[in-house]
């Protein structure tokens, strides 16, 4: 994943978009779904019908960014709002985008008590 300058906020555009959609199209898509500015510097993710291929869109200050992944396993997991716009943290991002779930993660070692 790339790294995000601090206070960088995490879009997800809620519903499902046209993945045949472009730079210009998913910045009208910022735009009238969610009244935001698609050159602000927060990041946006769509999803399609099937939610098996995020597109995310970014300006970095000097141009957007167009990022798509498809998993070799596994499935990405998807807030459940239908309308809108749902707020993550990079780091959810960075689950969502490994396949992980971010809702509740789960920790792989519990620490033992020390005495």
């Amino acid at each position: 994943m790339i790294g995000l300058p601090a206070r960088t906020r995490v879009w997800i555009v809620a519903g499902h978009t046209d993945m045949r959609k472009g730079f210009d199209g998913l910045s009208a898509t910022v735009q009238t779904a969610i009244d935001a500015n698609p050159f602000c510097g927060h990041v946006f993710v769509f999803r399609g019908k099937r939610g098996d291929m995020p597109k995310v869109l970014w300006f970095d200050g000097q141009g957007l960014l167009l990022l798509s992944k498809r998993l070799e396993r596994g499935r990405f997991i998807w807030p459940q709002a239908t309308s809108g716009s749902v707020s993550l943290t990079p780091a959810q991002l960075s689950m969502l985008l490994e396949g992980i779930d971010w809702r509740m993660p789960a920790r792989t070692h519990e620490p033992e008590l020390a005495a």
